[in-house]
This record gives C-alpha cells, structure tokens and sequence, in this order.
C-alpha cells in the first residue's frame, strides 16, 4: 500500500495518519474501523467477486465504500497497519459452531500486531460483534471491553485429540479467544499470507453449509457503543447496554435507504439470499 493509498483509507475512516505507530493510535483506528466499515456478505448475494488482493480490497473497501466479511476487512485493516509501521502477522483461525464444533481450516482470519510502544495485541474488525478495542494478545486473564468480557486462553485438544501449535508455530499453542465465557474461535499463532485464506474464502462464498451463503447481514458498531445490522429486512438496534429492538422494513426503498443512510453502502437493487434466487 503506497502512501497515497494509505491516506486515502484513513480518510475513509475519518482518521489522520498517525505520527508513530503507538497503541493508542492502533486503538483509535480500531474503533473507527468498527464503526465506519461494515461487517457485510452482500457481496455474495449479489454475485459479486470476492478476489483476496490487496488492491482489490481497497478498491471495494476505500473506492467503493463498501464492507465485507473477514477476510476482506481484516486482510484490508492490515495492509493499512502495515503501512503506518505497524508490525502485522495474519493469523488463520476455526470458528466455534454448534455444539462446539470447530469450522474449516482458514475459516477466520484475524492480526496480530505489534506497536511501537512494545504492545501486542489481536486485533479483529472482522468477525461481527466482538470487541471494540483490541485485545493483549499475552494476556490470560479476564479483559473487559465495551463488546463484552473476553478472555485468550491457551486452547486444550481439538476433537481429533490434538493440541495445535507445533514447529511451524515455534511450539506455541493454538489460542481459544472466549467472549462472555463462550468460545468463538480457536486461534493459531503461525503466521499466513493472504493467498491461503483464498480457499476458506471461496467455501464460505459458495457452500450452502457457509452461514454466509443462507443469510444477509450488514452491521457496524454505532457512535454510542451500541451496534445497527439489518438482516434481509429485519432492522435490529442494539443498545450498549444489550437491549434489542427489531422492526421489519415494509419496501425496497425503505430497504436500500437503510443501508444508503445507516450504512453508507449505494445499492441499486434489494439482495436476496443466494439460495432463494436459485430456488434451492
């Protein structure tokens, strides 16, 4: 990412560059990113392309004004970082589904990143409600946080019995990162490049097993540290405190106001779920 680029992105998300790259920065752009760049699967919706390339991202991130899900806002979010001197280390993870299970390899990618000020943390902008600011990544204990109460903890067996880590890892093992006491993923501590999160990618854009391909969401944190997703038509309002109010939006143009005003994303066409448009 050049410099023009870089500037460009810090604008998108109403920031100035900083002049060190220090984690009180790294926690201003964070929350901004949150709360400006949507967490969003239209794309898949409305049969757009999803390609895991740097200017690709930033041309649907920046240029576009758009969102995205993992891969795309965290891979983004990193590039930026990357730029502003930060230290950045992509992280491939499985997300806790139903009972407990684990997803697919690279079902998740999040960062770690290192500060000027001799900070480490994980940073995600890409997993839907999760925490506002990033998290200490040596840290055990509980971390409080305006998103909820989380804890990274060294992970115990997978349900193939096996512990993670090992020497491409430098025999560190995989992290289980828990919110308000519930897994939500398990963490391997190996760095990746952005290509090999290109096949998680395509599964989750294309199998009718992905969450992503049987239902709409666009969601952002709001200014006051609550959160707005509209999902299909239903318009939910989460207050800081954890108060929920839902409404079902009546017509299109009600629809594409939604996420004109309160998202920021142009449509000129209602998405419709994927499967329902095959009729399957």
């Amino acid at each position: 990412m050049n410099p023009a680029q870089a500037d460009a992105y810090l604008h998108r998300l109403g920031a100035t560059r900083p002049q060190h790259p220090t984690t009180e920065a790294l926690r201003e752009l964070h929350l901004r990113h949150l709360r400006t760049v949507p967490f969003e699967n239209l794309s898949i919706h409305l049969g757009e392309e999803i390609v895991l390339e740097e200017k690709r991202l930033l041309d649907k991130v920046v240029e576009a004004r758009r969102g995205g899900f993992c891969y795309e806002l965290n891979g983004g979010f990193g590039a930026l970082l990357a730029a502003l001197g930060y230290e950045v280390r992509l992280l491939a993870a499985r997300v806790y589904g139903d009972e407990g299970r684990l997803g697919i390899p690279y079902d998740h990618l999040a960062l770690r990143v290192r500060t000027a000020d001799g900070g480490d943390w994980l940073v995600d902008v890409g997993f839907g409600a999760h925490s506002h600011y990033p998290l200490a990544f040596a840290e055990r204990g509980e971390q409080p946080d305006p998103g909820g109460t989380f804890r990274v903890a060294e992970a115990g067996p997978d349900p193939a019995g096996v512990l993670g880590g090992g020497a491409g890892s430098a025999g560190a093992p995989d992290l289980d990162v828990v919110r308000n006491g519930r897994p939500q993923y398990r963490l391997e501590t190996r760095p990746r490049a952005l290509g090999d999160f290109v096949a998680g990618a395509w599964w989750h854009s294309t199998s009718p097993q992905s969450h992503f391909t049987r239902s709409l969401v666009c969601s952002r944190v709001t200014e006051d540290g609550g959160r707005i997703t509209l999902s299909g038509r239903a318009l939910t309002t989460t207050a800081p405190d954890g108060r929920k109010e839902t409404r079902e939006l009546g017509t299109d143009e009600e629809v594409l106001a939604v996420y004109r005003e309160r998202f920021g994303i142009g449509l000129s066409r209602v998405p419709t779920v994927r499967s329902q448009n095959r009729n399957d």
